[in-house]
């Protein structure tokens, strides 16, 4: 028996009787087991015990084919923070820090059918409906809507462009050598923020972005006019605060796909993330570095008892702050926003990774928690008491994993898993590699529970009964098991493949993959899915819902080239681990 721990020399003798199993596996695979054995020595990460098994490949094709030559430059996401010497001197090498470097597909055909010998058919429909998708504004594409579900009798607002819902299509244009889309709606929404922006008499805060637009096109008058929405139109009148940080994350990922810098440097686009930043880094009465939030600021839209610190949003400010970080100028202006970031990223990854981290250990320490303590001694800062753990936590709990949890506040613990937040966590790298690996440890210990028959599992899991009744209002929408409370939603598929690639696990995305092509296109693109396991499409899910489809593609396309996986990962910090000072306030 062979096993891959032995490094890459144990890893070629494999090669050589794996060839005589007769089993035939594509290049893609082999490139991509390779790859992420390079990325996990690279990171620091282990190499063995998480890559695909050795006698599951056919490496005999590499024998007549050239080494795959990666070539990796340290670029400025990758310096740790001690090395920003503010004050002494400027970034160094700034016209290298976004060097396409494999990132930039930079083909009309659609990689999934370039790199791949066996393409699905899905691939084809997929991306006729997100081309039918495009809305355009003067002739110019700015984006995608939400759903193209003519069968719907409602349009409500999904014939409109999202932030959010973009970002995924956003990617799979980037991955196929179409950067002008996302150019045009970085610009159009960085125009729409400069727009007033009151509610009720109340006016928001300038950096505010909209939650989503609709182009209004008049043929008589040769006009496109542009309608946008800061909360004022939505469910419950809530701002988005998640549309900011995946504005900056979307920038990013532009910039490294396409290495074209001056669209970041752009002054509109400088004074875009300062505003951003301005209104998240802004100090006041709290006492923590995480961003209070309310119910329905983000991609679960709907009172779902997520008020207070939620996980999605902590790891979106994590990974905006940190993308934000390289791009912003060393000017007057700049300058002070970098040592502000600085700073924030210390306390905040200290914050998260103290005390929103759960695991076995971790939840037996908790469960013997004494209350009522005082003073910078306390070891239960939060004040939580120890009856108010649920019961299904000590039988979701395995041995072996762990995961970041909805929320922490005082008194209060939110033990749900939030699927968005643990996995953009590893791709920002708030998770620390153990971390990282613990989370995918987690989902494959708890596939029955998180994946089921379609991935992925929004949050599990799902508030029934009379918390139902008082934690959504009774919401019709989110019934258990449903839509937010529960619910499977395709789009995931993205994030989960990117998380699976980045800790080197890519036979679990594999395998989410082929559960999401088994029922995808024949069940007509559903927004989400109901029930325990994800077997029943969404009872109110639009069908041809554009970031299931965008997502789908986007992780098929970054399982066969991983060096898309860049755009939306950022490598750990080694000196993300500030020194823990004592308050300057507890004594007189």
């Amino acid at each position: 028996m062979c096993t891959p721990a032995f490094g890459r020399s144990t890893s070629v003798m494999c090669a050589i009787i794996v060839t005589n199993t007769g089993r035939r596996r594509r290049v893609s695979e082999i490139r991509l087991f390779l790859l992420s054995r390079s990325v996990l020595s690279m990171d620091g990460h282990r190499e063995a015990g998480s890559s695909v098994e050795v006698d599951d490949l056919n490496l005999s094709r590499l024998l007549n084919k050239p080494k795959l030559n990666i070539e990796r430059q340290r670029s400025f996401d990758e310096r740790s923070l001690s090395e920003l010497s503010i004050n002494v001197r400027a970034l160094e090498g700034y016209d290298s820090i976004y060097s396409p470097g494999g990132y930039r597909s930079g083909f009309n055909t659609p990689s999934t059918a370039r790199n791949s010998f066996e393409p699905h058919p899905m691939v084809a429909e997929a991306w006729d409906s997100l081309r039918r998708s495009l809305v355009h504004f003067r002739g110019q594409p700015v984006g995608t809507i939400a759903a193209n579900d003519h069968g719907s009798e409602e349009l409500l607002n999904y014939d409109q462009v999202f932030v959010r819902d973009f970002v995924p299509s956003a990617l799979a244009f980037l991955m196929n050598g179409e950067p002008e889309i996302v150019k045009n709606f970085l610009l159009k929404t960085l125009h729409l923020q400069g727009w007033e922006k009151k509610i009720d008499r109340f006016t928001l805060g300038e950096g505010v972005m909209p939650a989503s637009f609709k182009v209004l096109h008049d043929p008589a008058r040769k006009m496109d006019t542009l309608i946008a929405d800061f909360g004022e139109s939505a469910i419950g009148r809530v701002a988005p605060v998640d549309s900011g940080f995946w504005w900056i994350i979307l920038l990013r990922a532009y910039t490294k796909s396409t290495g074209d810098l001056s669209l970041a440097e752009r002054h509109e686009c400088q004074k875009g993330m300062r505003l951003i930043l301005a209104l998240c880094l802004s100090e006041g009465y709290d006492t923590f570095p995480t961003l209070l939030c309310a119910d329905g600021c983000s991609m679960i839209d709907r009172r779902m008892g997520i008020y207070g610190y939620p996980i999605e949003i902590q790891a979106l400010f994590f990974m905006a702050l940190r993308c934000a970080l390289p791009m912003l100028k060393h000017d007057a202006e700049g300058k002070e926003f970098v040592e502000r970031i600085v700073k924030r990223l210390h306390a905040l990854s200290y914050h998260m990774r103290s005390y929103f981290w759960l695991d076995f250990k971790q939840l037996n320490d908790i469960y013997r928690y004494k209350t009522e303590e005082y003073s910078h001694t306390a070891v239960n800062k939060f004040n939580v008491i120890p009856d108010s753990i649920p019961d299904w936590v000590f039988d979701f709990m395995p041995t072996r994993g762990g995961y970041f949890i909805g929320n922490v506040s005082p008194a209060r613990m939110d033990f749900r898993w939030f699927a968005l937040g643990n996995l953009v966590a590893i791709l920002s790298s708030l998770s620390t590699p153990e971390q990282s690996m613990a989370i995918m440890d987690l989902i494959e210990e708890r596939w029955e529970e998180l994946v089921g028959e379609m991935p992925l599992k929004i949050t599990y899991p799902a508030i029934e009964n009379h918390e139902w009744r008082i934690v959504t209002g009774c919401d019709p929408k989110n019934t258990r098991w449903s839509y937010h409370n529960g619910g499977s939603w395709p789009v995931l598929l993205w994030l989960l493949t990117a998380a699976c690639i980045k800790t080197g696990r890519p036979q679990i995305a594999r395998r989410a993959i082929e559960l999401a092509e088994s029922r995808l296109l024949k069940d007509g693109w559903p927004e989400y899915y109901d029930g325990k396991l994800g077997r029943y499409i969404g009872k109110q899910a639009r069908k041809f819902q554009t970031w299931s489809i965008a997502g789908y593609l986007v992780a098929k396309m970054m399982l066969e080239d991983p060096s898309h996986l860049g755009m939306v990962s950022l490598e750990e910090d080694k000196a993300m681990k500030p020194l823990i000072k004592r308050s300057n306030s507890w004594t007189c």
